[in-house]
């Protein structure tokens, strides 16, 4: 949730190429899902679903962050990602650190990159959920261990990739299939559009005049022709033949003053029953959570058999193990 636009050619360029990001000593940062290939995408799917595997089992053997901790940075609240990264770390044998917005005061009290070296010191991993893109950045370059993307107002990987797996399990595949996202071009938005430089599918981000997703990410995933990219203003002629349908709210944490404006303007934006009947044969719902039903979208729909909302939100955790597993290349099992 949350929307940032990208100002220039040199912030471009910051965000999509990772060259200055330093590895860290050991594992890998994850940042953006396209500093990944498929395959190692596909890698992280799959520990996930083993690791939701080994969940079900209640297997206390597989405890592969045994003896490991990790920082959580919060800027911007939330109860699910908080959960989910907490309980999946200790499920797996590691201790998780809350540090809440009071407590870190992220490049307030002390300098980005001072603290990534302190915590880093401290940790083996480091997961950070921010408003702004560019601390994330500063505290990847300077941490010497794996950076996690919780959240900024650019990208979500984290939950994109909670997204695919639940629509494996529930399509048996991902690529080939129509995605259509309605509402506004937020941060979701940029996630599933640098998903589509690395995966095959069709996407259809359809907003408001006004409310469209950054441009140049845009392009970036027209321009590598991987996946069929489109931006619409017709919710109506978008959604046909969609195989997931997908929103967010229409004002994000730290928009909420522009709601009332923001009601208007998303008039006809709505996914109701009406335009579910719309999508492809045997479509999905998702939605990334916290609804405001009644508004991005209904109570009817949330409440569907067609809803997968709550497995999504569940698989929140099992797909973040899967990037844990890989990116501290914990993957003994």
């Amino acid at each position: 949730m949350g929307r940032v636009l990208v100002s220039s050619t040199a912030e471009a360029k910051q965000l999509f190429s990772g060259k200055d990001i330093k590895a860290p000593k050991a594992g890998k940062h994850f940042l953006h899902l396209d500093d990944f290939s498929k395959d190692e995408l596909q890698s992280m799917l799959d520990l996930g679903l083993m690791a939701k595997k080994r969940f079900y089992e209640r297997d206390e053997s597989f405890k592969p962050f045994a003896g490991q901790t990790m920082a959580m940075i919060f800027t911007k609240p939330s109860a699910r990602t908080r959960v989910s990264f907490e309980t999946g770390f200790f499920r797996l044998g590691g201790h998780a650190l809350y540090l809440d917005p009071n407590t870190i005061q992220l490049g307030k009290r002390e300098p980005t990159k001072d603290i990534a070296r302190v915590l880093s010191g401290y940790n083996d991993v480091i997961m950070a959920r921010l408003f702004g893109h560019g601390d994330l950045l500063e505290l990847a370059q300077f941490s010497s261990v794996p950076v996690i993307n919780g959240l900024t107002d650019y990208n979500h990987p984290c939950q994109i990739m909670a997204d695919v797996l639940t629509i494996i399990e529930r399509k048996g595949r991902f690529e080939g299939l129509k995605v259509v996202y309605v509402g506004d071009g937020n941060n979701m938005v940029h996630s599933w559009l640098r998903l589509a430089t690395r995966m095959s599918f069709e996407f259809v981000c359809v907003c408001p005049p006004g409310y469209e997703p950054d441009a140049a990410t845009v392009a970036m995933a027209q321009a590598a022709g991987k996946s069929q990219i489109s931006v619409s203003h017709e919710p109506l002629t978008a959604i046909q033949g969609a195989d997931v349908v997908y929103t967010d709210v229409w004002a994000s944490m730290g928009q909420k003053d522009t709601l009332d404006v923001r009601v208007k303007e998303f008039q006809g934006f709505q996914v109701n029953e009406a335009l579910m009947a719309k999508a492809g044969k045997d479509a999905i719902f998702m939605h990334c959570l916290p609804a405001e039903r009644g508004l991005e979208t209904t109570d009817g729909v949330m409440e569907a058999p067609y809803s997968v909302v709550f497995q999504e939100a569940e698989n929140r955790m099992h797909a973040q193990n899967g990037i844990l597993l890989h990116c501290l290349q914990a993957t003994k099992h």
